[in-house]
């Protein structure tokens, strides 16, 4: 009998925690209505504070329901079952948890807990904010929650359960019409491409991200529905920070994730689930801007509504189209339709009309300013730098939105067959890339502005010594270029203003810092983050404008006309063993091998026997590393991902010592083909990105050529497929690697001494007589293309039969790829990161105080 009693508590837990979030939400919002002084009655609020406490109690609950079934391996769950495997480490066993939509919706909720928490307790004497913050808090749980209650209601299904059975999910499937209680001895697994230490922190980090979105969302719609019109900027500008922070992390950590995992050659793809998440974070960032606007000059309100507003609506809109289904085939991130996206919409829906209405409702009310705005005022060229962040953001918007188009347009009748572009990195680079322009330049005059107080003659004293600079470094380094000092000559204008402008923005805001060192050195976290954007832009100009393919095809071959073109003409076909030129390197392959558990780096593949269980294998000879042996021949290893082959690929320099090797991962799956992960050489100046475009299918068959026998002495020697071979003669052995010998067993193996191109090889085909009949273990050479066995003994004559048959040599296809100064891009995130963690310590009891503004005077801006 499977015993049902975790998934029913964490099943409970999703109903208490979808009731809790809506008594709280109600109570917030009559404690929200209530006119007592905070000293009076607040039974309403008590009451909300102490529901949602309720709902993050069993919000935790679920969360330990469900980790327990998938680290317990309870595959009587469909969850466990489709997510996880008896072979997971824990770490992936964490991974698996948020693989799935209910685990990723999980984990949205709770951070959503941990940061509502947070708030309430901040709040203190000041419970002004709570209730009406809380409530908006509090409600967009009730939504969440539903989204994994697994409810059904007739023809009605609200939300998908994490905890649903197997027999519940399938039951049409014959085995559990026999038996309902079958339980799977293993699960599907994790996605091969989910196996990566980044996707332990990276989800994480982007829910966090999607989550502290709402803080800034509950101010402003606190602010609009309480009359409180400006007051909400100071809470909520420290929060937007942190998320602004936060989610630009997670989208990095996406990025490099996608850098070492994936094989299409970069960190950025343009594929709309990462452009779901890009477009937000530039809204939020510009919704920061006229947020400090306001603070500083009483200018942008309305804008930083909108803005922040837009925001959140947007991750709504980036979890509605990731979780559909309506990108169908156009994504390779986004998840399937579990049935849920009438779901999603209605909760796009309702906080979109919600907010809109709130907004339009409230907006004659809310004050603005008949403070002038000049060229010279560093408020105007914030506005002008969210403008320009909100335009970028809108391009990659509109094209994104395709897929939603065309079923817009389905469901009311109109046929349309609008497609994403073919070559979406150049559509959306064409674009970007002027806006990655506009951006450079805006921050650093902007910065000098803001910090120049708008003086005409103090912005062009402020802005001569960065412009020098700029004009000295571009012109060192388009020079250095075109010496052959660098990787590639700079001759395309455009890559040439986007390096004048980046150089621009770092030098303009490195001498605000400088300017600040004697003043208060935490004001300038602006201009630290504003650094970190410009070296982000360097990164990219050098590594994605200038990356050079190392491994062109020179040799006039076509590997096969089924391939696309690029693979023919931008990668190198390896033979096992055989050097190839490669620009300034020599190229070789060298072997499979694999990760065992024990041994640091990687074992030849020739030294581990199968076994019947995929995660063991059986030490042919000694396993050594460095001089020091893990284990000796006959030992039973465990292997970490047997599905997992690394490719030894050694490079060499032709004129110099610069010798290394590298172990580009891949897998045949046989649902989702040739899986390739690079390995990556990092230098000083670039990286050596390598990964393997084609291998031979090892679920195939080899086509092994016609036995050839040979009639051999103890130390005759013969010619195999062009290698002198040695016979050595036979020994006896007591252990076969795979077979438990007996009582009455015998079993002998043959060595062969095999003389390669550049090492010797030993072969050792087995004979045993088991069970009084005649088995062979062959043995295989990879590297020469060589299957020996051991036919017969003439015991009579001291003569041995050997059977040889020939086969292709081993190979594999491979891409190489040089990313020039990759490392500045990594190094900005990390400047830009602490620029943001800097004005959030500057700001986390509300930075500087804004003035209030009189609601009734009215007020109106101009910009010259």
């Amino acid at each position: 009998m499977i015993n049902t009693l975790i998934g029913d508590i964490g099943h409970a837990s999703v109903i208490v925690a979808f009731v809790a979030a809506i008594v709280s939400s109600y109570a917030y919002f009559m404690a929200s209505r209530a006119t007592v002084d905070i000293s009076g009655d607040d039974s309403w609020r008590k009451l909300a504070r102490g529901a949602f406490y309720v709902h993050g109690a069993a919000v935790m609950m679920i969360v330990f329901a469900l980790f327990n079934i998938i680290h317990e391996h309870r595959y009587e769950y469909y969850y466990a079952w489709s997510h996880s495997s008896n072979h997971l480490p824990v770490h992936y066993m964490i991974s698996s948890f948020w693989e799935g939509q209910e685990g990723s919706f999980l984990l949205w909720i709770f951070w959503h807990v941990l940061l509502g928490v947070v708030l309430i307790n901040r709040s203190g004497k000041n419970k002004v904010w709570e209730a009406p913050v809380m409530g908006i808090f509090s409600f967009v749980q009730l939504f969440l929650t539903s989204m994994i209650l697994g409810v059904v209601i007739g023809d009605l299904k609200i939300g998908s359960s994490p905890f649903i059975l197997m027999r519940d999910f399938m039951p049409d499937t014959p085995v559990f019409a026999m038996d309902p209680d079958f339980v799977p001895a293993d699960g599907t697994g994790l996605n091969p491409l989910l196996q990566n230490y980044w996707m332990v922190i990276h989800p994480p980090t982007l829910f966090l991200g999607f989550a502290a979105t709402l803080v800034p969302f509950a101010f402003a719609m606190a602010g609009l529905w309480k009359g409180k019109f400006h007051e909400w900027i100071k809470p909520a500008l420290p929060w937007s920070h942190f998320a602004a922070v936060t989610l630009g992390i997670g989208i990095m950590m996406g990025a490099y994730w996608a850098y070492e995992t994936l094989n299409f050659g970069g960190y950025w793809n343009w594929d709309p689930v990462e452009n779901a998440v890009y477009i937000p974070w530039l809204v939020l960032v510009g919704a920061i801007h006229t947020m400090i606007a306001y603070n500083r000059g009483k200018s942008g309100l309305k804008a930083s509504y909108i803005l922040v507003i837009a925001s959140f609506i947007l991750i709504l809109y980036a979890t509605f189209l990731t979780r559909s289904g309506i990108l169908g085939n156009a994504s390779v991130h986004s998840f399937t339709d579990l049935g849920l996206s009438g779901q999603l919409f209605t909760y796009l829906a309702a906080f979109a009309v919600m907010a809109v209405a709130l907004l339009v409702y409230r907006w004659k009310s809310i004050p603005t300013t008949d403070k002038e705005l000049t060229t010279y005022s560093g408020e105007f060229w914030v506005f002008i730098g969210a403008i320009v962040l909100c335009l970028a953001a809108f391009q990659v918007l509109f094209t994104t939105s395709i897929p939603v188009y065309n079923s817009f347009l389905g469901f009311i009748g109109i046929e349309s067959n609008a497609a994403l572009p073919a070559d979406q990195i150049a559509h959306y680079t064409k674009f970007q890339l002027w806006g990655g322009v506009a951006i450079a330049i805006l921050s650093g005059v902007g910065q000098l502005l803001w910090w120049r107080k708008g003086e005409k003659g103090s912005f062009v004293d402020a802005i001569t010594l960065p412009g020098m600079l700029t004009l000295l470094f571009a012109s060192l380094i388009i020079v250095l270029s075109k010496l052959g000092m660098l990787h590639e000559t700079m001759d395309n204008p455009v890559f040439i203003i986007l390096l004048v402008a980046a150089l621009f923005a770092v030098f303009a805001n490195l001498s605000i810092i400088l300017s600040l060192l004697h003043k208060k050195i935490s004001l300038s976290g602006g201009a630290v983050a504003h650094i970190g954007i410009a070296l982000m832009l360097l990164g990219i100009l050098f590594s994605s404008g200038y990356d050079n393919i190392i491994s062109q095809n020179t040799s006039g071959m076509v590997y096969s006309r089924e391939f696309p073109e690029e693979i023919n003409r931008d990668n190198v076909l390896l033979w096992r063993n055989t050097p190839v030129e490669m620009q300034k390197y020599s190229v070789s392959y060298h072997g499979q091998f694999q990760e065992v558990v024990g041994v640091p780096g990687y074992v030849n593949t020739e030294l581990l026997f199968p076994t019947a269980d995929p995660y063991k294998a059986i030490a042919r000879g000694q396993i050594v590393q460095e001089d020091k042996v893990y284990f000796e021949t006959g030992d039973t290893l465990d292997l970490y991902s047997p599905e997992n082959t690394y490719y030894k690929v050694q490079y060499k320099e032709r004129e110099g010592d610069g010798n290394f090797t590298l172990y580009p991962r891949a897998q045949v799956n046989p649902n989702m083909g040739l899986l390739a992960s690079p390995d990556i050489k990092h230098f000083a100046d670039k990286d050596l990105y390598t990964h393997v475009s084609s291998v031979p299918d090892p679920n195939e068959e080899k086509d092994w050529g016609e036995l050839q026998e040979y009639d051999l002495a103890i130390g005759d020697t013969i010619i195999l497929n062009d290698y002198v071979a040695v016979f050595n003669g036979i020994e006896q052995i007591k252990q076969v690697p795979g077979v438990a010998l007996e009582a009455g067993d015998v079993a002998v193996q043959a060595d062969l001494k095999i003389f390669g191109e550049r090492k010797n090889y030993h072969a050792h085909p087995v004979l045993m007589i088991k069970n009084q009949m005649m088995g062979r273990v062959p043995e295989e050479v990879a590297d020469l293309g060589l299957r020996l066995t051991f036919l017969n003994i003439d015991t009579e004559n001291n003569r041995f039969k050997i059977g040889v048959n020939a086969s292709q040599k081993d190979y594999i296809i491979l891409k190489a790829i040089e990313k020039p100064f990759v490392n500045i891009l990594w190094i900005g995130t990390i400047v830009m990161s602490i620029g943001f963690v800097m004005a959030i310590v500057r700001r986390k009891d509300g930075g500087a105080k804004a003035r209030p503004a009189a609601p009734k005077e009215k007020r109106k801006v101009q910009a010259a």
